[in-house]
Parts: C-alpha cells; structure tokens; sequence
C-alpha cells in the first residue's frame, strides 16, 4: 500500500499542475508517479463519533475495511474510548493479517513511529492512540497492553520493521545508543528490542537490529529474515539536520521519493516467503507525508 497522508483531490492536482509547469507544460496534462498504479482510490474520510477524522480511525478504515471512533486504532465502533473493557471482542484484522494468513510477506516502513496510529492499525488493538508504550498507558485502565508491545509479542511474523519511535522500544535500564543517556518514555516492563532478537534466535531466524545508518548497509538481505530499525527517538523531521551515520535514510525525503521504492523493494528479499525458488507477492507499507 502506498499512502499519501492528508492527500486530498485538490493537494494532489495542485502537485500535478506544479510538477508539469516545472517541466515547461502548462501543469494540468502531467501525470503524478503513483497515478500509474493499476490500483488506486479514494476513501470518504470521517469517524463515526465526528466529522472531521483523526488518523487512528482513518488508519484502522483503510486497512481494516471497518469504521471506528475517533481515537481509537485496530477496533470497531463498540469500543469506548479509553476504556480497556470494551476492547475484547470489538478487535478487527487487518490487510497485513489478510496477507500473512495468504503467505504472503509484510513489512512496515514510517517516517513517523511506528507505534503511531496510521501504522498501528496494521497490528494494534487499542481503545486509545496514544498508549504507544508502557508509561503512557493509564494505569487505572486494566487488560490492555501498549502498541509497542503488541507490535513485538503479538506479531512476530512481520518481518521489516523500520520507524521512529525508539523510546517505546528500549528499557528503562537501557541508555538510548544516540542521545547517551534514558529517556522519561522507555519502558518499566522490559527491552522489546532484546525480545524481538530473543523471539528471532529461538526460532532459528536469520535477523539484524540497526539504529544507524552503518548497521543497516551491512546487512545482508540474501540470508536476513527479519529486520527491526529504530532509526530515531521519535519521528523524522523533513525539516531536520541529521547526520548520516545516525539514520537508516538520508532523511524523509529520501524515504518519500519515489526512487527509494527501488531501495524498498530490495528490502522486501529480507522477508520473502521462498517458493520453490520464487518469492511470493509481498505486502509492504509505506506511509509519506504530503506536507
């Protein structure tokens, strides 16, 4: 799936028009990259509790085919938000669970966390978007576990993993490997990012772990399985300075051009699914922001 957040008709002819003048045209008989898909479409975009929809419910009716309340990421109308109680039996599947079921591979790359709500649709069931990790879960709510939990332990088959969002990931005890010192949001409970490497070598499955730039560009994609990058604490900025070594691509843009699907779809060989010889079709998720 290709996503274009906030992507409107009248976002997307104004970038037509934009891109056809700087090629010497008059703008409106250009043609956008992604407008060439086989398949595209548009989704009436609004929650059922408001009109104006939040990116956890637009997330969980793009890719689960189910409309849901403002707030709330991976569950149908039934749940209240906020409220722990009402999640069980309201969970809803996903494209990414579709495409497992199919045998098929699935991968998740973000600008933004991972744990965010439009990616956590693909995998969370949360009555409330912000309970990214541990220590933002409200600890009179019982029965819930945090997005970031869900995405190590309740989905060990989702085999690229690359995003923001690192503090959700590392524990308390833990120093982040970039800033040098524990940042407020790290876990209470435990290090996912050592149980994510714990779940992959009791499977005997070929993994990598890359935070910088360097770990990433060694990794070998003929003989991985499974990757997991946490490339920042939380989201990367279009807007930022950051230094090469220290992230996974350049920058956003890098991730959000459309030459780097060419780099993305070099990742999809660490997760394919081998076929008498053959890799099956695979899923990959790819979220750009459209400014």
């Amino acid at each position: 799936m290709f996503l274009g957040d906030g992507m409107g008709i009248s976002t997307v002819t104004a970038a037509r028009i934009y891109k056809g003048q700087l090629n010497g045209q008059t703008g409106e008989e250009a043609e956008m990259t992604f407008e060439t898909f086989p398949y595209t479409g548009f989704i009436k975009t609004y929650n059922t509790d408001q009109q104006v929809p939040d990116s956890a419910g637009t997330a969980t009716a793009f890719l689960c085919g189910v409309k849901s309340k403002a707030g709330t990421v991976g569950v149908d109308d039934k749940v209240q938000y906020s409220n722990c109680s009402t999640v069980q039996g309201a969970e809803v599947t996903s494209i990414l669970d579709w495409s497992l079921a199919e045998g098929k591979s699935v991968g998740l790359v973000t600008t933004t966390r991972v744990t965010h709500a439009t990616p956590a649709a693909a995998y969370a069931h949360a009555p409330r978007r912000s309970w990214e990790g541990d220590t933002r879960l409200d600890s009179t709510q019982k029965g819930c576990t945090d997005i970031a939990y869900q995405l190590i332990k309740d989905n060990p088959d989702i085999q690229v993993i690359l995003g923001g969002g690192r503090r959700f990931f590392l524990s308390e005890n833990e120093t982040d490997p970039e800033l040098r010192y524990t940042h407020a949001y790290q876990r209470r409970d435990t290090s996912l990012v050592q149980e994510w490497i714990q779940d992959k070598q009791n499977r005997n499955k070929t993994h990598a772990y890359a935070w910088k730039k360097e770990e990433f560009d060694a990794i070998n994609s003929d003989n991985t399985d499974f990757v997991l990058g946490n490339q920042c604490l939380s989201e990367i900025k279009s807007e930022q300075t950051v230094h090469s070594s220290n992230i996974l691509f350049e920058n956003s843009s890098d991730l959000s051009s459309f030459s780097s699907l060419v780099v993305l779809q070099s990742l999809l060989r660490l997760s394919s699914t081998k076929t008498g010889g053959q890799a099956k079709t695979s899923l990959f998720s790819l979220r750009i922001y459209s400014g």
